[in-house]
């Protein structure tokens, strides 16, 4: 398919509580190194090239970028390329980020969950980052299956401080949903999901759907790759189905992945300008009954 003249309008649109977000968006996490995220023998990305792709991802319609202070490498901060390439920001660009995770300065990771006070200082480390006076959509990211009622709490207490206009949740179990809507209102939701990963995780995306709130997949292209990346080989029903449309696998898996819902958004990351515009590309797909079934087959096997 033809990627040049296609923008993230062609994927639709969503509401995060009263933000528009075409539902094609982009990921910040690949933008501050080469190589697999978050490892600390990766070199640092190309400044320039940086700022270059998030100029670019606005201007092939993007309004929706997924990031966090955790997201650096030895030279870069991906809030700070946003800040850099994009501020003074467009009216219309809705910057979410996760807090949670903290890591050091060497790129260790905490051990432990952040308390309500550490929130608070993530919180206003993205404010200082971003050059924002308020977050736009703030996601706790969780590990585990413990209660997050005092965490979340701390974040809604920030959002009545008018520091976050809105919360979302990461990384979590299907009842943590109804813990944190029990506390505040909830936007979106980002978990792990793809063609193959998590099919377990269906109910959930529709209940999302039903319920009013985003369902963000993270890791819908690289799969069981992960942070590393797709790993190159891929199901010749991907394969059979980018054959018919001219596209390539990664188109295939974020169509798919839209196709599951209109509450659906994505938000794939690279730090390539012609991987960015075949991602945005993506979202102009339209699958048949037939495919999407095929598909729908190789996710339910967990492929």
């Amino acid at each position: 398919m033809t990627n040049e003249t296609i923008t993230a309008a062609a994927s639709g649109a969503w509401e995060l509580g009263d933000l528009t977000v075409n539902r094609i968006g982009f990921g910040a996490m690949r933008l501050t190194q080469t190589g697999a995220a978050f490892d600390p023998r990766a070199a640092p990305s190309d400044r320039g090239r940086a700022v270059g792709l998030l100029r670019r991802a606005v201007e092939l319609g993007v309004n929706h970028i997924d990031t966090a202070a955790f997201y650096f490498s030895s030279l870069r901060s991906a809030n700070e390329l946003i800040n850099s390439a994009l501020g003074p920001y467009p009216d219309d660009l809705v910057i979410t980020t996760k807090v949670g995770p903290a890591r050091g300065p060497a790129g260790d990771w905490a051990q432990h969950a952040a308390t309500p006070a550490e929130l608070r200082g993530q919180v206003e480390e993205n404010l200082r980052q971003l050059g924002r006076d308020h977050l736009d959509v703030v996601n706790l990211r969780i590990l585990g299956t413990a209660s997050i009622a005092e965490r979340f709490g701390a974040l809604a207490d920030l959002r009545d401080a008018g520091l976050i206009r809105h919360l979302g949740l990461s990384n979590i179990q299907p009842e943590h949903l109804a813990e944190a809507q029990a506390i505040a209102p909830v936007v979106c939701v980002q978990n792990l999901y793809g063609i193959g990963m998590r099919p377990e995780h269906d109910d959930f995306l529709r209940t999302c759907g039903e319920q009013g709130v985003a369902f963000v997949p993270f890791y819908s292209i690289a799969a069981a790759g992960r942070e590393g990346g797709a790993t190159g080989t891929e199901a010749e029903e991907v394969l059979a189905v980018a054959r018919a449309h001219d596209a390539t696998p990664a188109q295939i898996r974020l169509a798919w992945t839209l196709h599951q819902g209109p509450h659906v958004l994505a938000i794939p990351g690279t730090g390539d300008p012609e991987h960015l515009a075949a991602n945005v590309a993506a979202g102009a797909l339209r699958l048949t009954t037939d495919e999407l079934a095929r598909l729908d087959a190789l996710h339910r096997r967990g492929a």
